[in-house]
């Protein structure tokens, strides 16, 4: 609870002085933008109505404190409160996310398994696929995906559409390179188990190599996999920044990013604490389903089996 608490707290902080090094002025943002051509007055009246003529430490205590009641403002540029705004947005990023971390986690696994027990040059093989995948570029990917699935084949859309054809192409697009790093960890970590000795009681009670891979050496070889797909959650909600405008699908990448060209502070802050509540939601879920697949045997504090 309290280390949840003290990352809002550093993420609210971070993100408030980092957007205040944006170049611009934030009371430009309410009157429409650089080229609004407002008066001083008009500008003058803005600051003081939002705080924004006071010191920047007050008014960073003074977002702290709404942050606390949550409260996350109102927007500069849409005049709206942010919370409706962000949670509006929140849907299809998350679905997209979800989808993108099951996807990532089904390449993953099947080329782990695939490649492990089948020799040198299957391992080489799947290595060599997955150092290409994790270094792929989110936006590079997308193009190519756009050209072959869109332009060449025509069987995809290229903007993303309200039905499930249009995520077909955002969801791969997140999913690949989060695959490669996944099955780096599933790949290596499922070598270690299968060399284990319990791995080989197995065998000498007669169990069968696919019963040896499912029923025991699978279980050992995810959990270090599990335990990265909290932080796989926070890489693909930052790379839906990317996605989300690339494929013109509404979220909240989208809405990040055109906050922080406006300097609409209120919406980046509650748009990145949002984001953090949820990574903080994926860790807890992640270390709780590390606990519930993990195979070994729970030490009381008295070193009995629990």
């Amino acid at each position: 609870m309290v280390g949840g608490v003290l990352v809002l707290w550093a993420v609210a902080t971070v993100t408030f002085f980092a957007v205040r090094l944006i170049p611009g002025d934030p009371a430009e943002a309410i009157l429409g933008g650089p080229g609004s051509q407002t008066s001083p007055e008009a500008l003058a009246a803005v600051r003081a109505e939002y705080g924004l003529d006071q010191p920047v430490l007050l008014q960073y205590l003074s977002q702290l404190g709404r942050l606390a009641t949550g409260d996350l403002g109102r927007s500069y540029a849409l005049n709206m409160d942010v919370g409706p705004l962000v949670f509006s947005q929140l849907g299809g990023t998350l679905i997209l996310a979800l989808l993108a971390l099951t996807v990532a986690w089904l390449i993953a696994l099947l080329l782990a398994t695939w490649s492990t027990g089948r020799g040198r040059l299957a391992r080489q093989i799947g290595s060599g696929l997955e150092i290409v995948a994790a270094a792929l570029p989110h936006f590079w990917l997308a193009t190519t995906l756009i050209v072959v699935f869109s332009v060449w084949w025509g069987v995809l859309p290229p903007i993303s559409t309200m039905d499930a054809r249009g995520l077909v192409l955002p969801v791969i697009t997140l999913a690949i390179p989060l695959a490669g790093f996944l099955g780096q960890v599933m790949r290596e970590s499922l070598t270690i188990a299968l060399e284990s000795p319990f791995v080989l009681s197995a065998r000498a009670r007669g169990e069968s190599d696919r019963g040896v891979l499912w029923r025991h050496a699978l279980r050992h070889a995810a959990l270090p996999a599990i335990s990265l797909s909290g932080w796989a959650f926070g890489s693909l909600i930052s790379g839906a920044v990317v996605v989300e405008t690339i494929f013109a699908r509404p979220g909240l990448g989208r809405t990040l990013l055109n906050a922080v060209t406006v300097r609409d502070v209120p919406v980046v802050v509650g748009v990145v604490m949002i984001v953090a509540l949820a990574y903080i939601l994926m860790t807890v879920l992640t270390d709780l389903a590390s606990r519930l697949t993990d195979p070994r045997p729970i030490r009381t504090p008295t070193g009995a089996d629990a």
